[in-house]
């Protein structure tokens, strides 16, 4: 029996983190953009150098994960219809036995964080409880403006880590903190 909250939650558009095997994230991605979905990948640069020669190559910054804005029951048809099931699924809650539902303001600075591709940006696969008990902050200013999150100290500069729930968290390049305003 689907709760009263899940059962709205399926009736409007919803950020569903997917996790993707085989290292297939760009082909689902691809797929569900052409079948009109919102869809985010984060990405990075990977640089290598043969014979003398630097090549830059943009890469999934995250290995097997895709994040898709849709309703519940269209991204359900969407990955039965076009044969994703057996390498496609859901990244479960294990409390409330839901998928994970990412809030669209922390989609939104998630977002606005990874595609600055700046080479300081740092992702974290765990989060300590140290760092979740940073002072909760808001960029006043620069190319973060707007985004909210905890200060933390990373590599011995001030950061702002913005962390989707159960999953991971990215952490901002070096923020002076006049651009910084306590939430």
């Amino acid at each position: 029996m689907i709760s009263d909250v899940a059962a709205e939650k399926t009736r409007q558009q919803c950020w569903f983190p997917l996790r993707v095997t085989y290292s297939r994230e760009l082909k689902v991605r691809d797929i569900l953009i052409c079948a009109g979905l919102e869809c985010y990948v984060p990405m990075t640069v990977r640089v290598s150098v043969r014979n003398g020669m630097e090549y830059r190559k943009d890469v999934p910054a995250v290995s097997n994960l895709c994040f898709v804005r849709s309703f519940r029951k269209e991204l359900d048809d969407i990955l039965v219809s076009g044969g994703m099931r057996s390498y496609v699924s859901y990244i479960w809650d294990r409390c409330t036995r839901n998928p994970v539902v990412v809030p669209d303001k922390a989609m939104a600075d998630f977002i606005k964080v990874s595609e600055a591709r700046m080479e300081d940006v740092i992702y974290l696969y765990e989060v300590s409880s140290r760092l979740r008990a940073g002072q909760k902050v808001r960029v006043k200013d620069g190319p973060f403006a707007g985004v909210e999150g905890v200060v933390v100290r990373v590599r011995r500069s001030r950061r702002v880590m913005v962390e989707l729930p159960d999953m991971l968290a990215v952490a901002t390049s070096y923020i002076p903190e006049c651009d910084l305003e306590k939430i």
